[in-house]
């Protein structure tokens, strides 16, 4: 059992260090470091929060119940987050491995799982899950935030794979569960 543990976090250290590689050169690769710099704010508590209630407040139906859902979901889902995160205190992989690439004013909370990560899934998913013609437009975007939000948190040094897979399952296991439970005859809702 030890050796096939060991054997998996080598693998993942090998991964975080693959996702974390600088872009050498090139406008390709500048416009990518950019993005993944820039994409991972929007699984912070404040983008997905606050994206949830304009969309709950000034879209039309089916958006505004997602929107709602959405909501529900960022909010609940960081409870299990918060509490693992107290329990486990994994440190980030800047602070545990040499040469980690990472971003200014890292954040130094336990790593294990990834709030941002939790949060951009438990957003998205009620959106596409909307059941609106328009959701197989908006979907190819949607779920290229949700993963580069999640590849960003190991690109910036920040997250091991594993933390982010945790919040991905977490994020979407939440939203699929609000999605169920969701009380359809709410008429504001």
């Amino acid at each position: 059992m030890l050796g096939w543990i060991g054997w998996m976090r080598l693998r993942e250290r090998r991964m975080l260090i693959w996702a974390n590689r600088r872009p050498s050169g090139g406008r390709l690769l500048m416009a990518l470091d950019r993005w993944l710099s820039t994409v991972t704010h929007m699984g912070g508590a404040t983008f997905t929060l606050a994206a949830a209630i304009l969309i709950a407040l000034l879209a039309p139906a089916p958006w505004s119940a997602a929107g709602w859902q959405s909501l529900a979901a960022v909010a609940i889902s960081h409870i299990p987050v918060a509490i693992v995160k107290r329990k486990l205190k994994r440190l980030r992989p800047y602070q545990a491995l040499p040469d980690v690439n990472t971003c200014p004013k890292p954040l130094s909370d336990s790593s294990f799982p990834s709030g941002h990560t939790t949060a951009i899934f438990a957003w998205v998913v009620p959106l596409l899950m909307a059941g609106s013609p328009w959701t197989f437009a908006i979907a190819p975007a949607a779920i290229l935030i949700a993963f580069s939000v999640a590849w960003s948190r190991m690109y910036l040094g920040l997250h091991y794979p594993s933390d982010v897979a945790a919040g991905a399952v977490i994020g979407t296991a939440t939203a699929i569960a609000v999605h169920a439970f969701w009380p359809e005859n709410i008429p504001f809702l």
